[in-house]
């Protein structure tokens, strides 16, 4: 049997969470339930795997994961839902779950889930840590400075960067200057390794991001 570990059951509907927990219960572990995020934030867990369903999940994984780290929860973080398709088990992922977990649960699937967090959880959490740091720095660029980034993730010099945004390369510096000081990044690796801990190319704080091109340079 899988060492004993406390899952914390959110959203979906009573009779959905009622289910997890008795099938939690059952294989020994302990279970704990909230309606929603306001509950769990409440009263904040401290171990465990929190899982995740339906109306939880409407902002989206990257979202709720930011809300959890606001309010001091690190804990890893399963998704749960009917019917997902291969495309929203992939984006839940590369988001910052752990895992995925198809609705109703079943208890093989929850096994494999359990094994999961005994294996990977640190890791997961360290992880998780990161990703939330490095968004939280890149979400406080312009939209220049973020442009910048980009080109240099790309390997472009300065004088390039500024030709591909036809500004001049003194002003390519001091947007580079503004950024490199936002990030706290020494180096122009350092900067890049950040928007490589975002998941930059999936992620954007918001529309204006800049479009790249489709063949890329060797980065730093």
């Amino acid at each position: 049997m899988e060492p004993r570990i406390s899952i914390h059951v959110i959203g979906g509907n009573s009779r959905s969470r009622a289910e997890q927990s008795r099938m939690i219960l059952a294989m020994g572990h302990h279970a704990e339930v909230y309606a929603d995020l306001v509950e769990l934030v409440d009263c904040p867990p401290r171990s465990g795997v929190i899982i995740a369903s339906d109306d939880v999940l409407e902002d989206g994984i990257a979202n709720l994961l930011e809300e959890l780290a606001d309010a001091g929860i690190w804990l890893p973080l399963v998704a749960a839902k009917a019917d997902p398709s291969v495309e929203e088990v992939v984006a839940v992922i590369q988001a910052g779950a752990l895992d995925f977990l198809r609705l109703p649960l079943e208890e093989d699937e929850l096994l494999r889930m359990i094994r999961h967090v005994h294996s990977d959880a640190g890791r997961h959490a360290e992880a998780r840590r990161r990703l939330i740091d490095a968004r939280r720095r890149i979400g406080a660029l312009s939209k220049r400075e973020r442009e910048v980034l980009d080109w240099l993730s790309e390997g472009c010099s300065n004088k390039a960067i500024a030709r591909n945004l036809e500004i001049s390369p003194r002003t390519v510096e001091i947007h580079r200057a503004n950024m490199m000081g936002k990030l706290g990044a020494r180096h122009a690796a350092d900067a890049v390794r950040l928007r490589l801990e975002a998941g930059w190319d999936d992620y954007r704080p918001d529309d204006e991001a800049p479009q790249m091109p489709a063949t890329r340079r060797a980065p730093y």
